[in-house]
């Protein structure tokens, strides 16, 4: 039974395989990179923006789409953008970075107190801890002060650090964005819903 079960594995394994020896920008259908089971250590909130924005893309407009070119901010400020971006950056094994910023603007609601130091705390041992389970590239400076922050957490203790993400993905991962087929792609079915 098990041996029957071995091709259609390998199968799927050589399908996410295929899909990632190409670059990042020429693979637009990012279903054939997930896992066939759901790793239960994912982010729901990060599960529920890609599946809304392959789900919802056909409400996408030309005009929303091509603004995400205007610049970054306006890409982070549109839900779909954000989707977008997000499933970009998981083919590029950078997803972390964007999840950081996202976990980040969360944080700067926080209201209570002591809500606000747990947070902090989750947030610092997921992403900006040295070896955390999704570390984010920053540099020894800004990760040591992030960690002095830690000690009297406020709602601005990441600022340095979610200035630094932003800022790599802006000059590195968002460029890479604009040229990808997946972009492209989503601008000219847009287009031709239009038509």
């Amino acid at each position: 039974m098990a041996a029957l079960l071995m091709p259609r594995r390998n199968k799927g394994m050589r399908t996410r395989l295929g899909c990632l020896s190409h670059k990042s920008d020429s693979c637009s259908d990012f279903t054939a990179i997930l896992p066939d089971k759901p790793n239960r250590a994912l982010n729901f909130k990060k599960i529920i923006l890609t599946t809304t924005f392959l789900q919802e893309s056909r409400r996408l407009s030309t005009e929303e789409a091509t603004r995400w070119a205007d610049s970054f901010d306006v890409l982070l400020s549109h839900k779909y953008g954000v989707a977008a971006f997000l499933a970009f950056l998981k083919t590029e094994f950078s997803e972390e970075n964007l999840e950081f910023w996202l976990a980040c603007e969360e944080f700067k609601k926080t209201r209570s107190t002591a809500k606000l130091v747990s947070k902090a705390h989750r947030i610092f041992e997921e992403f900006v801890d040295v070896q955390a389970p999704r570390e984010v590239n920053i540099d020894f400076q800004t990760r040591e002060a992030t960690r002095k922050n830690m000690q009297e957490p406020s709602l601005t203790c990441f600022d340095q650090a979610q200035g630094k993400v932003h800022s790599l993905m802006e000059k590195d991962s968002y460029p890479r964005f604009l040229r990808s087929k997946m972009y492209l792609d989503l601008l000219s079915q847009s287009q031709r819903r239009l038509s």
